[in-house]
């Protein structure tokens, strides 16, 4: 019938109900609300992919009163736009008290809404209670983050707060205490947390104590600089390139060796 539903197994499967429903009086108008936002066809395979029970609720009652909440907040229809395309799932929570504060927290913030990090930021603190979140802002401070800088650790990756404490203590201790690394550094570039100690972090930098011992690369370099590159490109920059004159960095590395077993020979 040249109907713009998006036809789905997927969809069905995982949401049965949808085999009950009326497609011209049920589903298509709620279709021609997505379209009317804006919504492309392969938009719309998104968001029903990754919640196919919006096409369950209620258009009056629901999805456009959860449009107007949102672009209350947001002002600007492409913002609203936005967020629905990328995380459809917000809309389970706008009923929420907590996802109010949630959206008007981050808003305050300062993220921009027609970046992934703004939905990235609301789901954070909706999983997190405000004495969970409280503990883990404490815990960073300990580590010698400012409240400016925890804000600016969360805006640049919000999950960072939803670490575990000893994943956040093992690393902080490592690249603080061990490597004297500075925690400012951290918060500037929270990535770093999120790799495994043992088989990323701990190698990389024992490769990098090497060769600031022996004068090879200068003793301030940023640890973004060569945690968060890809394995190529730090294989190539700080292994292969002076493995002739230091024959120990591919085995430093490869066999991931703490720097405190290396002996480091000059």
């Amino acid at each position: 019938m040249g109907s713009p539903i998006p036809k789905s197994p997927r969809l069905v499967r995982i949401e049965p109900q949808l085999l009950l429903s009326n497609p011209e009086k049920t589903l298509l108008p709620k279709i021609e609300f997505f379209r009317s936002m804006g919504a492309s066809s392969s938009d719309l395979s998104r968001i029903l992919s990754s919640n196919p029970a919006l096409l369950t609720r209620s258009l009056e009652k629901y999805l456009i009163p959860c449009y107007d909440f949102l672009k209350s907040v947001l002002i600007l229809d492409e913002k609203v736009v936005t967020v629905f395309k990328r995380s459809p799932w917000v809309v389970t929570f706008v009923k929420h008290t907590r996802f109010v504060e949630a959206i008007h927290e981050v808003n305050e913030m300062g993220y921009d809404p027609s970046k992934t990090v703004f939905v990235h930021a609301i789901h954070v603190l909706l999983r997190m209670s405000r004495p969970k979140l409280e503990s883990k802002l404490e815990l960073y401070k300990r580590w010698g983050w400012s409240k400016d800088f925890a804000l600016l650790a969360f805006k640049r990756h919000p999950n960072c707060m939803l670490l575990s404490d000893k994943k956040i203590t093992k690393a902080m201790d490592f690249l603080v205490n061990k490597m004297g690394g500075s925690s400012t550094d951290i918060a500037r570039n929270p990535t770093v947390l999120f790799f495994s100690l043992e088989k990323r972090i701990i190698p990389r930098c024992s490769v990098i104590q090497i060769l600031i011992a022996k004068g090879l690369v200068k003793n301030d370099l940023s640890l973004a600089t060569f945690i968060l590159p890809g394995e190529r490109f730090f294989l190539d920059k700080f292994v292969i390139k002076f493995q002739d004159g230091v024959p120990e960095l591919r085995n430093v590395y490869t066999e991931k060796t703490d720097l405190l077993d290396v002996k480091i020979q000059s």
